[in-house]
């Protein structure tokens, strides 16, 4: 075992509120566990931050001594970048106050919340934010890298609802940045990632949707042998929906529990994953063809709280599994591409290994590339294959299935992925992933961050 060099940190710890939690504390090895088990690393200080006043004493600890920094939120990263070895880790998870303006139809939200948080305040009033399609993400990570989510057709992704944003700097200081303040860097935090500073507190525009926050959602189940038809189906349909429904695809295995038939449990699916948000005297109408198409295993569409939707699958990935993610963009579901999914789909490695692919449509491909910096803005998915099980003895066999699915497939992909689902794949994907926005966003790091404090991120280097 790799052990953790002692840092003097009296300094810090008098300057918190919080605590600070050091190698040889009994709690250490609970602390730097983050949400993806494959990710075994030791940072040299935990710093858990109750208020924006610690996370300044944090950064500037870091900076001060020359050591590495990591932010966590919700710990959700897929290559698990809210630690690193030798690091001081600025841990948010004690700030999780949510705000909701039900007037102004807002919600201010700290950094350490996560989706669940935010939902629970907000759907109380029949409204939400787009965010993502687990409780249990971490709000600030999301939100940094775009946020596709269920809501994405109708309203947009996370970061075209954020209205304004609270941020530590690099240098220590504390700023307010919104579309007329600090515009650059507020155009930035919108799909940058962690590049350039710590968020403290967000605030965003919220949505009535359903009725009273009750929408109609839940999977609809295909054999996995009609995979292609379903495919070609689902590619033609979605486009043409109305954006209050929107339907994420994927290739799966039943959970071999409730609320799912016990005659499923186990057997390989295509499935689709709807939710409706619009009026429900229009939902029968609406939710036709999907009612009528092929001959599902299973049809789970049914009233329920949006906050249920979102918890839905909490319960089949908890934190503490191990997992391997590939991802890319891509404009379309070609021919070629459905052939690909169909032979991986049959390959499954383990009951929790997974391919999703995620609608960036409607409301969202109408923001201009360069309007944001999260830039695929074509119409098309965020697609992701990921391999995953509770047995670390599993950990190479989910790894080489999501690697081979990937590479098959990549060559019928927009080029670039979304940086939410990236590992540490190399400086070519980080820049692929932000298109033409690559260089703005140097110029932004250049002058918020020139030092590249904040660099354990999907990292844009400052220019």
């Amino acid at each position: 075992m790799t052990t953790t060099p002692a840092l003097d940190h009296t300094d810090l710890a008098a300057a918190m509120r919080g605590h600070v939690v050091t190698p040889d504390h009994p709690d250490y090895d609970a602390s730097r566990a983050v949400y993806n088990a494959m990710i075994d690393r030791r940072p040299a200080l935990i710093a858990y931050c109750c208020d924006a006043a610690d996370v300044v004493s944090a950064v500037n600890f870091a900076r001060e001594h020359g050591i590495e920094l990591a932010v966590r939120g919700g710990g959700h990263n897929a290559g698990g970048l809210g630690v690193w070895d030798g690091a001081l880790v600025v841990d948010l998870s004690e700030m999780r106050s949510v705000t909701v303006d039900p007037e102004h139809h807002t919600v201010r939200v700290d950094g350490g919340c996560v989706w669940g948080d935010v939902d629970h305040a907000t759907v109380a009033f029949g409204m939400a934010t787009p965010s993502g399609f687990l409780a249990s993400t971490g709000v600030g990570g999301l939100t940094l890298g775009g946020g596709i989510g269920y809501l994405s057709r109708r309203f947009g992704l996370t970061v075209d609802n954020l209205l304004g944003a609270d941020v530590v700097l690099a240098d220590g200081t504390f700023v307010h940045t919104e579309a007329d303040h600090h515009p650059d860097l507020f155009w930035a935090l919108r799909g940058g990632g962690g590049n350039f500073g710590v968020v403290t507190s967000f605030t965003f525009r919220c949505h009535d949707i359903g009725e009273n926050g009750v929408v109609l959602g839940g999977p609809v189940f295909y054999d996995i042998a009609d995979t292609d038809a379903v495919m070609r189906w689902y590619r033609e349909l979605l486009p043409a929906l109305p954006e209050e429904l929107s339907g994420w695809i994927g290739l799966l295995t039943v959970p071999p529990a409730p609320p799912f038939p016990e005659e499923l449990w186990g057997r390989q699916a295509c499935g689709i994953v709807w939710c409706y948000t619009g009026p429900h005297d229009r939902a029968d109408e609406i939710l036709e063809p999907i009612r009528t198409f092929g001959n599902p295993l299973m049809y789970g569409v049914h009233d329920l709280p949006f906050t249920a939707l979102q918890q839905a699958f909490d319960g089949l990935y908890p934190a503490g599994l191990q997992w391997y993610w590939r991802a890319d963009f891509f404009e379309e579901i070609s021919d070629d591409a459905i052939a690909v999914h169909e032979r991986f789909g049959a390959q499954l490695p383990t009951g929790h290994s997974t391919m999703h692919m995620y609608p960036i449509d409607g409301a969202a491909s109408r923001v201009p590339e360069g309007d944001t910096a999260f830039a695929y803005r074509d119409g098309g998915w965020a697609g992701v294959i990921v391999g995953v099980d509770p047995d670390p003895a599993n950990a190479g066999a989910i790894t080489t299935w999501a690697k081979d699915y990937w590479t098959d497939l990549h060559p019928t992909s927009a080029g670039g992925a979304y940086v939410n689902f990236l590992m540490d794949e190399g400086q070519d994907r980080v820049r692929a992933a932000y298109r033409g926005n690559y260089e703005r966003l140097a110029r932004v790091k250049g002058a918020y961050d020139p030092g590249n404090l904040f660099h354990v991120n999907q990292n844009i280097a400052p220019a």
